[in-house]
């Protein structure tokens, strides 16, 4: 199975849809929206803000989900 690394993150404060790259080898904690300037943070449990507000999960619980 091939790994995505692009997904679609939506703000949870201002609903805006963004697209971001997603590192192969790492979790990102931090994300600025970029229309509402509001910093996302991972919710409890996820590792990452792509795992919490992604279209899809960063590609290292992608490559563990196998």
């Amino acid at each position: 199975m091939e790994n995505i690394t692009k997904a679609k993150l939506k703000c949870p404060e201002c609903g805006a849809v963004q697209e971001a790259q997603m590192p192969v080898d790492a979790c990102i904690f931090f994300y600025n929206c970029e229309k509402c300037k509001t910093i996302l943070r991972p919710k409890s449990g996820d590792c990452c803000v792509f795992c919490s507000y992604g279209d899809r999960p960063c590609p290292p619980k992608q490559i563990e989900k196998g």
